[in-house]
């Protein structure tokens, strides 16, 4: 009989993740659901306090739509089917589902840094979520944790994530940036600048100043600038064009080929700050760009998916051997030349 995977979508980045890698599986009932909680946080996600999170609102209805519109079977919660293997984009918070079902969990993308909260959420066991992305992998709730270069993988184990769980597989939607070379985005040679949601989702955010700062380095360039879908879209509109009176605000557009065709990247702690390294960007981020240098994902021309697929129907076929010994597998891969580009 077939077994069954449950993919836990999140945003539209992440649920696209977890289709590509599904349609690198075979052989399986593949269901999908869009981020969810346990217990009091989901009470508070179903409440719409949480909407500016993967548990709500936008992140919620994209992700409903683009399964519908993929013809993709949805499972909200897991509550219809029980499950042989769970993939999931992160481990900051994790349901209950997950204690009884293997799982694969797949970085989603940049790492935020670590501050004050992260000593404390390592060491006393505090919710993963406030410490953000920098917790990212310390649940060890999963049996293969698939991240997107060596790099993160010395910078995971650094953390104290388990060395034996760890494949470098590459990331979907992040493998492959030099396809969104082409494209028919109209413009050229342009200052891109991408603004955060800082502010809707609670975290200092000094606007002005970064727009301020835009200009300084934008120097009489053509600039463009996306707005975050999570932003107060009239605010955002009359501060920019008080600062940058000449600049064309986007709220929507595939971001890719802006940052291909973008001749300087500004933005604040945004994943894009791959997207524009890969493709040799003069980038300008609140990040550290030399460390960024050094987690770069792998660029395998985009067989992230398919790595993680076989990874996960290694599960579905070798749960208990994986379970016990997860390199078992991972080397096995390795001899077969698995893990070259």
């Amino acid at each position: 009989m077939a077994k069954n995977v449950l993919f836990i979508c999140g945003s539209l980045n992440q649920t696209m993740m977890m289709h590509q890698i599904a349609q690198g599986l075979t052989g399986c009932n593949q269901f999908f659901t869009p981020f969810f909680a346990d217990g009091f946080l989901s009470h508070l996600g179903k409440s719409g306090l949480l909407d500016f999170t993967i548990l709500g609102g936008r992140h919620r209805k994209n992700t409903l739509r683009y399964l519908r519109e993929n013809h993709l079977q949805i499972d909200e919660e897991g509550k219809k089917h029980p499950y042989d293997l769970i993939v999931t984009c992160t481990d900051l918070i994790t349901q209950r589902i997950l204690q009884e079902t293997p799982v694969v969990l797949v970085q989603e993308g940049i790492m935020e840094d670590e501050n004050w909260t992260f000593p404390l959420v390592k060491n006393l066991k505090l919710p993963r979520y406030l410490a953000n992305t920098a917790a990212t992998g310390l649940s060890d709730q999963y049996e293969v944790f698939c991240v997107a270069s060596e790099g993160y993988q010395n910078l995971f184990v650094h953390k104290g994530v388990k060395s034996q769980k760890i494949a470098v597989t590459g990331i979907p939607t992040f493998d492959n940036v030099k396809s969104y070379l082409q494209n028919d985005f109209p413009f050229k040679d342009f200052v891109y600048v991408k603004i955060l949601d800082q502010r809707e989702t609670f975290k200092s955010d000094n606007r002005v100043a970064f727009l301020k700062k835009v200009k300084r380095l934008a120097a009489e360039k053509p600039i463009i600038v996306k707005l975050h879908p999570n932003e107060n879209i009239s605010r955002a509109f009359f501060e920019i064009q008080r600062y940058l009176p000449q600049a064309l605000i986007l709220v929507e557009g595939n971001i890719n080929p802006m940052i291909a065709n973008c001749e300087v990247l500004i933005t604040q702690y945004s994943t894009v700050t791959f997207t524009g390294l890969l493709l040799g960007k003069q980038v300008y981020s609140c990040l550290d760009i030399e460390k960024l240098k050094t987690l770069l994902p792998q660029q395998n021309g985009g067989k992230s998916a398919q790595r993680i697929a076989a990874i996960c129907q290694d599960l579905l076929t070798k749960p208990k051997l994986l379970r016990e010994n997860p390199r078992s597998i991972l080397r096995q891969k390795t001899k077969l030349s698995f893990f070259r580009n």
